[in-house]
């Protein structure tokens, strides 16, 4: 229905601005004789225009004069407009004097024409923005939108002083917690009140956006003032941080969009860049799945402390092509080998291996969509996530790799699921095989869900809102940790430039967000209302748990140099873990989803399926005649 709207609105401007041609060119013929059009020449611009508006309607699609909403037109439409005009206007001399017409287009005709339809044109979408600005704001609509700043520091008093010469804004006041700031005035606009009264004020104002100047505020105030904005229904932009690098610039122009970053608010990470530079710096490094999400941001990462070759090992080919163009693209001086294979393929990681050399291996491919390896896909989960990563690393210890990283998973804590319990499995895999290397040091990390990445909820939800909804959430109050890709990826760095072998460390992933709570916002913050775009619950999916854990019942943690890491004490492994799990995971069949459940509680004690009663059924495979 949007998509049928957006293309009539385009589709009726379009033909205005033929009319508009049409006008302006008889306009100018008018002028041209002062009002009374000889027959000939009357019959000659009626025929014209057959050629003429061709033209000028070419030259409005070739420069894009309706990609944009008149409702927003600006500066950079009429510059478009211009360009096209001008163009249609100089294409139309060359036909005139080329087909030479009788009786011939006057020369007044050819220039006057295109200035009456650049003001026709141009002239109408101002004159459409002005009274739709004027139904909504009122006759303030020469002085700007308005606006409240949230926060009345040293930033926001800035802000109100560039506010105050802006064309585009119009402040309405200040609000502030600090009530000795209440009633006192800041280069002329009043303090209001607190933060939390902007719902209140919003409506009173008349205003439906608000800019948070607090970038000295702690992460936890800036989320709680920018979730007040969503909620609230108030568009709403954010003054960052100030560096040295923005120090210089004006305020406005280092204002950007609120987003979920900003409403899950997580701390800055600030690694040790000397222990990750002397890791990796003119060193051979080697990620697998390094076209997943978490293996991309690895690669991007690791590049900026300047290795001499990074080997991007991954089974998909188009993710592993998308990502060499990139960091081609990037860092064209660094070495980038793509590597298209599957990490159970042992002849191969032997080849790469002792061809590349590595110094340090991250392993990051796994299967982790829990829901789909539930059911059906379990025993490819064991395989890929255990075998893999067994294989992997005993590549790495034939071919004296000083470093394998295994990136883990929450879900490895107190499986209820086949994907948990299987990362779990590779953890006690690299756990035992720790202890007969003499020359490669394994650690693992573990954290929880990153934002962005492949199969997670957040692109979901977009996608769900995009299409007009609705939102589905499995469970009301169903919790997850979160951090944002780049994030994780830093600290996956620095965790393994302090590793000494064997260590599961464990990222700090702030409070568990309710997923519910988050669907609601995402739908405020892309200016939708609950009526608009539902949120509908569905149920909880094969294997899901209602709340995620970092650490086991029985683990301990300890503290590392960095506040961020912590290290877990987990469970003995059995010496004979491998001998006894290697014939299972090597068999010539291929067993059956519940057998691979009851098989992983032998080796994963802490594993707890979830009951049969909260897994869906899966449809019976179709048995087709002929």
């Amino acid at each position: 229905m949007l998509r049928n709207k957006a293309s009539w609105l385009s589709l009726s401007a379009f033909l205005f601005d033929l009319c508009a041609v049409a006008g302006s060119w008889l306009i100018a013929y008018l002028l041209r004789f002062n009002g009374s059009i000889p027959y000939d020449f009357r019959v000659g611009a009626l025929r014209s225009l057959l050629w003429v508006l061709p033209v000028y309607g070419g030259m409005f699609r070739v420069f894009g004069l309706y990609r944009g909403m008149w409702v927003f037109a600006s500066l950079p439409d009429l510059v478009r407009i211009s360009k096209a005009v001008i163009a249609g206007a100089l294409i139309a001399m060359v036909v005139s004097v080329l087909v030479q017409p009788y009786p011939i287009v006057p020369r007044s005709v050819l220039v006057v024409s295109p200035l009456f339809l650049f003001l026709a044109m141009g002239g109408s979408r101002a004159l459409y923005r002005a009274t739709k600005e004027f139904y909504l704001y009122g006759g303030l609509v020469a002085q700007g939108k308005p606006v409240v700043v949230l926060g009345a520091g040293n930033a926001g008093a800035s802000l109100a002083r560039e506010l105050s010469r802006s064309s585009e804004w119009r402040l309405v006041g200040l609000l502030d917690d600090d009530v000795s700031k209440h009633g006192r005035e800041i280069y002329g606009y009043k303090v209001l009140g607190s933060i939390s009264e902007l719902p209140r004020m919003a409506e009173e104002l008349k205003t439906e956006y608000a800019i948070i100047a607090i970038p000295s505020a702690s992460v936890d105030v800036q989320r709680r003032v920018a979730t007040l904005c969503v909620r609230a229904g108030v568009r709403s932009l954010v003054l960052p941080a100030l560096t040295d690098v923005t120090q210089g610039q004006a305020f406005l122009s280092r204002v950007r969009q609120i987003d979920l970053e900003d409403l899950l608010g997580r701390d800055p990470v600030m690694i040790d860049t000397d222990h990750v530079e002397a890791l990796l710096k003119n060193r051979v490094v080697m990620v697998t799945g390094a076209g997943g999400s978490i293996g991309s941001e690895l690669c991007r990462q690791i590049l900026r402390f300047g290795p001499v070759q990074l080997v991007a090992f991954d089974i998909s080919e188009f993710s592993i092509y998308r990502l060499n163009e990139e960091l081609a693209d990037r860092y064209p001086e660094v070495s980038v080998v793509p590597i298209i294979g599957d990490v159970k393929d042992s002849l191969l990681l032997d080849q790469v291996m002792a061809r590349y050399s590595p110094h340090i291996v991250f392993h990051a491919a796994a299967y982790k969509h829990v829901p789909l390896m539930e059911e059906v896909n379990a025993w490819q989960a064991v395989r890929n996530n255990v075998l893999g990563t067994y294989r992997v690393a005993r590549a790495a210890i034939r071919h004296d790799v000083a470093h394998f990283v295994l990136i883990s998973t929450d879900k490895a804590v107190n499986p209820t699921n086949v994907m948990g319990a299987s990362k779990r499995l590779a953890e006690m895999v690299c756990s035992s095989l720790q202890q007969s290397a003499r020359r490669t040091q394994f650690e693992t990390v573990r954290f929880g869900n990153v934002l962005g990445s492949a199969g997670s909820v957040i692109p979901k939800f977009q996608e769900q809102i995009a299409r007009g909804g609705p939102v589905t959430v499995t469970h009301p109050e169903i919790t997850r940790f979160f951090m944002t890709i780049p994030e994780a990826s830093q600290l996956v760095l620095q965790a393994s430039s302090m590793g000494q072998g064997g260590e599961i460390f464990i990222l700090d992933m702030g409070k568990p967000v309710r997923i519910a709570d988050l669907a609601h916002d995402l739908i405020r913050l892309y200016g939708f209302t609950e009526e608009q775009i539902r949120v509908v619950f569905t149920g909880l999916r094969p294997g899901e748990k209602l709340y995620e854990e970092l650490l086991a019942d029985d683990e301990t943690t300890t503290r590392t140099p960095h506040p961020k890491l912590r290290i877990a004490k987990a469970r003995e492994v059995p010496d004979s873990l491998i001998d006894n799990l290697l014939p299972w995971l090597m068999q010539h069949r291929v067993p059956t989803d519940d057998e691979v459940r009851r098989d992983l509680r032998r080796w994963v004690s802490e594993y707890q399926p979830a009951t049969p009663t909260a897994l869906r059924s899966v449809p019976a495979p179709v048995t087709r005649v002929s």
